[in-house]
């Protein structure tokens, strides 16, 4: 569901730039006061890291000819807290632009607020007093249910506030609403799935041991690299469901070409630059081993600026 730069306007990619930019400071500030750096710093790399390889798997939707990914904001602010959890989720997204061209840099601002921000702020605090309490499943499902549906109700508004005539945010929304119900049935499971598997084994039971302290994180991180060198080899190469949405309502056209302008084809052009490994694989070439290779450089990344950004953070709060 990341949003490239062709669905939207400069004034809308600019708004929810200066939204998200608010948000992320408001994060940063709040952090300061909660964080826990034996625990929390080291969590938010490696759970970044995670989540970004889950992204890089497709998995098909029967009956759509579309497929759908994990977007995880909500497991990780089940893991890390609603503050920490919306800056790793904005690392992944601005890893995913910059180095994978994965999402457009204007419609950035646009994908860290449907992404990182509703499941962080909108949709966690509806659900956190009872999954403290009990740690419901079905809570959790629920949540991430959730999180992902209203992602997709904001990408169809952000849309059709950009004035797009080829996306009619009545279709628009029918299209996205109905795929991202399937594809956050899935979401949720995952999500369940992860959580049990991260906070439960991991670290419930092998954090208190001082002399294995490191061990669960290490666990963490080799699941996700072995996830983003090999599980994502078999990801469906079908449309995603925004794909598969703005295909369907085009007639078979990939994005709308209204929208074109200087700004545009300045941030395409430097988006061009820095990609060192666009779409997941290496420049010219579509063979698996790009793959491989992103998944894992990827994932790295994703830890030292998502660690880096919390001993940062930390630091500051020292000073």
């Amino acid at each position: 569901m990341h949003m490239a730069d062709a669905l939207i306007s400069v004034p809308v990619g600019v708004t929810f730039w200066g939204i998200s930019g608010v948000a992320a400071s408001y994060a940063s500030s709040r952090l300061k006061k909660e964080l826990d750096e034996e625990k929390i710093i080291p969590l938010m790399g490696v759970a970044g890291a995670f989540v970004f390889a889950l992204q890089m798997v497709n998995f098909a939707i029967p009956g759509t000819g579309s497929s759908g990914h994990f977007a995880g904001g909500f497991l990780l602010a089940l893991l890390l807290g609603r503050h920490a959890a919306f800056l790793v989720m904005s690392s992944v997204l601005l890893v995913q632009a910059l180095f994978f061209a994965d999402g457009g840099l204007l419609a950035l601002g646009c994908n860290i607020f449907n992404l990182a921000f509703i499941p962080s702020y909108i949709v966690y605090p509806l659900f956190r007093n009872i999954i403290d309490k009990n740690e419901s499943k079905t809570a959790i499902w629920s949540g991430a249910f959730l999180s992902l549906c209203l992602g997709a109700v904001m990408v169809s508004m952000q849309t059709g506030i950009s004035g797009i005539a080829e996306l009619p945010f009545s279709k628009m929304l029918l299209l996205m609403l109905g795929v991202h119900l399937l594809i956050a049935v899935i979401e949720g499971v995952i999500t369940v799935g992860s959580y049990i598997f991260i906070k439960r084994y991991s670290l419930q039971t092998e954090l208190n041991n001082e002399k294995r302290k490191l061990k669960p994180y290490f666990s963490i991180l080799s699941v996700s690299l072995i996830i983003a060198a090999v599980f994502s080899l078999f990801a469906s190469s079908k449309p995603d469901g925004l794909e598969w949405s703005v295909y369907n309502i085009m007639g078979g056209a990939e994005e709308p070409h209204s929208l074109t302008g200087y700004f545009h084809n300045l941030l395409a052009y430097v988006q061009e630059k820095i990609a060192f490994l666009p779409d997941y694989s290496f420049a010219g070439g579509s063979g698996q081993w790009g793959t491989s290779v992103a998944g894992i450089v990827g994932a790295i990344i994703v830890i030292i600026l998502a660690s880096s950004l919390g001993y940062i953070i930390r630091k500051a709060n020292k000073n």
